[in-house]
């Protein structure tokens, strides 16, 4: 892929202000700042390869619920034929969590510590907020950018925000892929062990997401929902 040409004449004064920047990473930075959606779509894989990717194959996302650290579900989710984590991903236990983490499903910047220890073979970045977008993520190994339209489409089916998960799900859905298996998806009944947020803290809605997933369910037999 090429890396993007600098919008609106911002190549002199980033330069100016970090002079050791490649000039791939210069243009990524001023994509960013510039919120030029089309040069950061341009280190993307297209959705078409990407869905052909989940071809045929069994599926597991993972989600944070603290209530999945409850159970021993990893030996199923490490069984899985790609196994997709979200945000920071926390794995407390391998009896509940599993070990394997080969797509990862990203709306908050990605420490090094957390990359070097999730070890995602691919970064999917969910989230509109492309000023969050990392340059390490951007030019990693099949790096894709979910479109700002898609992520427009499902909030206004769910009236609000929605989640790293809902995104990762209405994503793999649209793939021929042979199951979806969801773990660690409780709608923030117990809480994210990724953080101390409650309800009140976050812009979702999880009544809404709920009831999707529940209609999902109803209709799409690849998609199924293990209770954590």
């Amino acid at each position: 892929m090429m890396p993007p040409r600098l919008p609106f004449g911002l190549s002199s004064s980033l330069s100016a202000l970090v002079p050791d920047l490649s000039p791939a990473r210069l243009g990524f930075a001023a994509a960013r700042l510039a919120r030029a959606e089309a040069p950061l779509a341009g280190l993307s894989v297209p959705q078409p390869d990407l869905l052909d990717d989940l071809a045929g194959r069994h599926v597991a996302l993972i989600g944070n619920a603290r209530a999945l650290a409850q159970g021993r579900h990893g030996a199923a989710i490490d069984a899985a034929d790609l196994v997709i984590r979200i945000n920071r991903a926390p794995l407390p236990d391998p009896a509940s969590h599993g070990t394997r983490t080969d797509w990862l499903a990203l709306a908050v910047r990605l420490s090094d510590a957390d990359r070097a220890r999730l070890s995602p073979r691919r970064i999917l970045w969910m989230s509109p907020k492309r000023k969050r977008l990392d340059w390490d993520s951007a030019r990693s190994p099949g790096f894709y950018l979910h479109p700002l339209a898609d992520i427009a489409q499902l909030q206004g089916r769910l009236a609000a925000p929605p989640t790293t998960g809902a995104m990762m799900i209405d994503l793999a859905l649209r793939a021929d892929l042979a199951s979806l298996t969801l773990y660690g998806f409780d709608f923030f009944a117990s809480l994210s062990l990724s953080g101390r947020r409650t309800v009140a803290d976050v812009p979702h809605d999880f009544t809404a997401e709920a009831a999707w997933v529940q209609d999902l369910l109803r209709h799409d037999p690849r998609l199924s929902l293990v209770r954590p």
